[in-house]
């Protein structure tokens, strides 16, 4: 018996649980989308306008005033806008939740002297609120592939499968730096920084082809490089990704998950004390 109560209390304590708090993240979730618009006239819609006006000016931007070309699109160049958008969404995605991470604890400081409250479901919510936002904006591409270009491929489907490692991903950082950002305050402001450095030292603007050879590993390493790519493929290319780097990205973001659920409950005892 206490053999059983004891592997009860260890289950409970791993990152999985989120199920069991799933009424709790969704409400917290729902929560916190609302709360970005709270106060605003048009409110959710917000998150419908500005990826569809962004869109939209990519394309009379660079396709009508600079006429740019993409290298190697399959005959796909006039969708420049689209192959850019698909950068920036997941540029953003990641962006939203490093940016949004480092203050997570401090500003919910009210739950963490609430010791029936799970604070690592905080992690789960923000990259959800994330999501959310990244979906809607996905949804935009495909209207516009399908409007503008030769259609939707089938390879669409496996969008869900591109994004999984980056879900997971997101989670283990949004432990680390939210854990981390209770003791370094100034960390929102280098997570504020790197976001901004990240969408030029990232394929967003420009493929991977014209990167030079001497920085092309560095630019390998970056971890949106393969989602940014990934996401080109499957959704304008119609092309299969590289499952050899989905292999490479799916055990980093899972190495990534881990340790950041292990470092989030290994400092989360001091943050009564600090805040």
């Amino acid at each position: 018996m206490m053999h059983a109560v004891g592997k009860k209390s260890f289950l409970d304590r791993l990152p999985m649980n989120v199920w069991r708090y799933r009424q709790l993240v969704a409400a917290v979730t729902r929560r916190e989308i609302q709360g970005k618009y709270r106060g605003s006239w048009l409110g959710a819609l917000w998150s419908l306008l500005i990826p569809l006006s962004l869109l939209a000016i990519y394309t009379f931007v660079f396709g009508v005033i600079f006429q740019a070309r993409w290298p190697s699109s399959n005959g796909l160049d006039e969708n420049f806008a689209a192959l850019l958008f698909c950068g920036i969404i997941i540029h953003g995605f990641f962006a939203e939740v490093m940016t949004r991470s480092p203050r997570l604890i401090v500003e919910n400081s009210n739950y963490v002297k609430r010791v029936v409250f799970p604070l690592d479901i905080l992690a789960w919510t923000t990259t959800f609120s994330a999501l959310f936002h990244f979906c809607i904006s996905l949804v935009i591409l495909f209207g516009f592939v399908l409007i503008w270009a030769n259609g939707l491929f089938w390879t669409i489907l496996l969008v869900p499968v591109i994004l999984l490692p980056l879900v997971i991903l997101l989670i283990g950082l949004s432990w680390l730096l939210s854990s981390m950002g209770v003791y370094l305050r100034d960390l929102q402001y280098v997570c504020n920084f790197l976001a901004t450095a990240l969408i030029f030292l990232s394929p967003v603007f420009y493929p991977m082809s014209a990167v030079p050879d001497s920085f092309a590993t560095a630019m390998r390493i970056n971890p949106l490089t393969f989602y940014i790519d990934a996401m080109r493929d499957v959704v304008v290319l119609g092309v299969m990704p590289d499952w050899s780097a989905y292999t490479v990205a799916l055990v980093i973001s899972v190495v990534i998950f881990i340790l950041g659920y292990l470092f989030f409950n290994r400092v989360r005892h001091g943050f009564a004390d600090v805040l």
